[in-house]
């Protein structure tokens, strides 16, 4: 007797890339940079609060700064040709690592330093809720169990700025197959390390209490997507701590707020889970959030987007803002 397996809604195919993008070599940018002029302007509040003109004014590359990203390298890897080039330069290692949104570190871009205070060792990532399989994983098992790749993937914010960063991990669709969802499962929730002893964050916004810890969440369609990752690296080196380490989420088509950083829990739900800037200002942050230039941000427009660039200097090159990041051909059909 032949038995034919139904496969899962989230296991669908989505709609291909037309073609894989030619493997290009690439230098490694600079790991030491403390002898050039380069920052960014800290112009919006962290956690997409708000949105301002960039403030141009270049702040030095210090040791301490640099120190932070100057961590061991990920072995081993391979380079994903079909996400190894984008329509811009890869920003800057250090521009990147210093601005970053990371709201349990404080309120501007520049968390690089109180971020240290992050304890990733013995990290752990429990999978749980409608599963067959539940899993707690050291970092060490994610890093053997699942073959490790480089992605570059644009990186866009709410408040209109963007970046592209070369991650390394694993696709989302990896451990679903692991874990196996049960067929109630709709949704999946993540949740992020918080230790109000060591948060510089507020514990009201918006004229209401906030809602730690952070949480973000997913249809499982979205999770199955190909481009959905888990990353665990950047720049070919473990994650650093203002990037979300040890392990955060990547979603490339989505406003960046959307991607959970520090994550510790992976928790597989029936019902729409409630998440940290959706229950804050609903309003403002939905629950999707796909980049839309159509969609204005209720407090500003999404029809373009400040680049932030590669060199020894600050560039806020202004773009016009992508559909789904420039991912439609991967995404759009989810969303029909």
């Amino acid at each position: 007797m032949t038995i034919i397996r139904v496969p899962k809604a989230w296991e669908l195919p989505e709609v291909r890339a037309t073609s894989a993008n030619a493997y290009f070599n690439r230098r490694r940018l600079l790991k030491t940079m403390a002898n050039f002029s380069l920052g960014a302007g800290i112009a919006s509040v962290l956690g997409c609060k708000g949105s301002s003109a960039p403030n141009n004014t270049l702040v030095s590359a210090n040791p301490a700064l640099t120190a932070t990203l100057e961590l061991p390298s990920i072995e081993p890897f391979t380079l994903n040709p079909t996400f190894q080039k984008v329509d811009r330069p890869i920003t800057d290692e250090v521009l990147a690592g210093q601005y970053n949104n990371y709201y349990e570190f404080g309120g501007s871009k520049s968390i690089w330093r109180a971020s240290q205070a992050l304890p990733t060792d013995n990290w752990q990532v429990e999978v749980t809720g409608l599963v067959k399989n539940p899993r707690t994983y050291d970092l060490e098992d994610l890093l053997k169990k699942f073959p490790l790749e480089e992605r570059v993937y644009r990186m866009r914010c709410v408040e209109a700025w963007s970046m592209v960063l070369p991650w390394v991990g694993f696709p989302m669709k990896l451990l679903m197959a692991e874990v196996e969802p049960t067929d109630k499962a709709k949704f999946v929730s993540f949740t992020s390390y918080y230790d109000a002893k060591i948060s510089l964050a507020p514990v009201e916004s918006f004229g209401q209490k906030v809602p730690w810890p952070y949480t973000e969440g997913l249809h499982l369609k979205e999770m199955a997507n190909e481009l959905a990752f888990f990353a665990v690296g950047i720049y070919g080196e473990i994650l650093p701590k203002q990037h979300g380490a040890p392990i955060r989420a990547v979603l490339p088509w989505k406003y960046g707020f959307k991607g959970a950083k520090s994550i510790v829990k992976i928790d597989f739900v029936e019902q729409q889970p409630a998440t940290f800037w959706n229950t804050l200002a609903p309003s403002e942050y939905g629950f999707v959030d796909n980049v839309n230039p159509k969609k204005p941000h209720p407090r500003w427009s999404q029809k373009k987007e400040r680049f932030i660039g590669t060199g020894s200097e600050v560039s806020w090159e202004e773009r016009p803002t992508l559909p789904y990041n420039g991912y439609e051909e991967y995404v759009a059909s989810i969303y029909k």
